[in-house]
């Protein structure tokens, strides 16, 4: 896999039935290494070891409804009380970040009503925090850690 814009992380690996697979700490199993998830894993570790999330806080590919329709999140991390705190969207590093990528993570947020927003390709990431009174994204230089 391609090295990405993310601190080095110590990984586990495993082939099953010819296909990679890496270590998931929230599910706490091995899953499919697809470039998408190797985004996935590199932001969950991102999240906890550099910006201080709790893994107990992290959940990742979870089911959601918008629109009647069934999507999956990426990665969410919740606020103790179970609020939203962040809601992460994850694109493989071929796929470039633009308009539509934001409005995808824009209609699942309609769903969950996250305060923060982080959009990655692992290449680039970009962290929103939402305004829900003047109805708009304040773009931020980096993402809040925990407190």
């Amino acid at each position: 896999m391609q090295p990405l814009a993310f601190p080095p992380y110590e990984f586990r690996f495993k082939n099953t039935k010819n296909k990679p697979g890496v270590f998931d700490v929230i599910r706490k199993k091995f899953v499919v290494l697809t470039p998408e998830e190797w985004v996935r894993q590199h932001c969950v570790h991102f999240l906890h070891q550099e910006k201080g999330y709790p893994l107990s806080l992290i959940n990742v590919e979870k089911q959601l409804e918008v629109s009647g329709l069934k999507k999956r999140y990426d990665v969410v991390v919740f606020h103790p009380d179970g609020k939203i705190r962040v809601l992460v969207e994850c694109k493989a590093p071929s796929v470039a970040i633009n308009q539509d990528t934001f409005d995808q993570i824009a209609r699942y947020n309609l769903a969950l009503s996250a305060d923060l927003l982080m959009v990655t390709n692992g290449l680039s990431h970009y962290y929103c925090q939402l305004d829900y009174t003047n109805s708009r994204y304040n773009f931020l230089p980096e993402l809040p850690s925990y407190n």
